[in-house]
Parts: structure tokens; C-alpha cells; sequence
């Protein structure tokens, strides 16, 4: 049986490196955040903080606050079928709802770090750098308008992220040798 794990946090707390680390362990990603910037070419705006907020609450306003779970389910599974999927960017409590709901197996994998070092990230980071006041902005309208808290207090592990790259690989590889969750 194939593994489906949901990377869940807030901007800058390291969930693209433990997305990383479960791709080279095998398996595949699904990127949520992947259908925003594909709307947003679609209708020809610039890739830009202000206009994935805006395109993110649009789909969420026009399918609903499951939108990316139910959009991507077809995807999850057609691809669980032959592989573990890891979904990067599983967002609202509406979206753990869609996905608990057809996957029971579903394994909800928190990453965290304070909002200092997760803001000190982000204005360094080399693709789609973030102002502090907008990291923070984001913080608020990610925890408010799309319900985020619920999925990252519902996590079957919390990987606290406030040290090294290899103190990180460490926390991920005691969770890749679990089975469905379970020691």
C-alpha cells in the first residue's frame, strides 16, 4: 500500500525542504500551491505575492474552501495507484476535511518555526522572496481567510524547524521509516 502524506506550516517553516527530502525517498510530489501560479498565467498576471493572495481566495471564493484537494484529487488518485504521494501545500481545514475524508490513511506532517526565523527566511530566499510586513500579512490572511491553523494543530507529527538543514533531514527520515504514521 502506498503512502499519502500532507506537508502542512506556514511560509518560511521549511516545507519545500521536507517535500525534498520525502521526493528522494520516492515519492511524488503533488504541489497545491502549483494550481495558484498556473491560474495566474492562465489569465496573464504577474507572479507576485499580492496576486497569488488574490488568485488563491478567487479559486477558493469560486470552488470553495476545499478547492485544492478537491481539484487535485483526481490526481492523488490516479497517482497513488502506482506510487506515495507527498502534497505540498495542503492549506485549509476545509481541504484536510475533503482529504481525510477519501484518504483515512492520510498522514499530516506539520513543519513550524517562530515567526522571526520563518521571516528572516523568506527575505533571503532566492525564488519569490517576501518583505517581512509581507510574510506577516500573509501569516494573518493565511490563518484567517483560509482556515490553516486546523490542519497544522491536526498533524500526526510536528516537526519543529529552527535548526540545521541536517537537524531537519533527521526529523524527516524517523518519520520516512514509519509505516503509515505508526512506529
Amino acid at each position: 500500500m502506498f503512502r499519502l502524506v500532507a506537508i502542512v506550516g506556514l511560509a518560511g517553516s521549511g516545507k519545500s525542504e521536507v517535500v525534498k527530502a520525502f521526493e528522494a525517498a520516492g515519492f511524488t510530489k503533488i504541489y497545491f500551491g502549483g494550481l495558484t501560479i498556473e491560474k495566474l498565467k492562465e489569465a496573464n498576471f504577474e507572479i507576485n505575492e499580492p496576486n497569488e493572495r488574490m488568485m488563491r481566495e478567487k479559486l477558493r471564493r469560486d470552488h470553495g474552501m476545499a478547492a485544492y484537494a478537491t481539484l487535485n484529487l483526481p490526481k492523488i488518485k490516479e497517482g497513488l495507484k502506482k506510487v506515495s504521494i507527498i502534497i505540498d501545500g495542503l492549506y485549509s481545514w476545509e481541504e484536510y476535511l475533503v482529504l481525510k475524508k477519501e484518504f483515512p490513511a492520510l498522514e499530516v506532517v506539520a513543519v513550524q518555526a517562530s515567526p522571526k526565523i520563518r521571516y528572516q527566511r523568506l527575505t533571503t530566499r532566492p525564488i519569490r522572496p517576501l518583505t517581512k510586513a509581507e510574510a506577516e500579512s500573509r501569516d494573518y490572511a493565511q490563518i484567517e481567510n483560509l482556515h490553516q491553523a486546523g490542519p497544522i494543530v491536526m498533524a500526526n507529527r510536528t516537526i519543529i524547524n529552527e535548526g540545521s538543514l541536517a537537524e531537519l533531514e533527521k526529523q524527516v527520515s524517523l518519520i520516512l521509516g514509519e509505516k503509515n504514521g505508526k512506529n
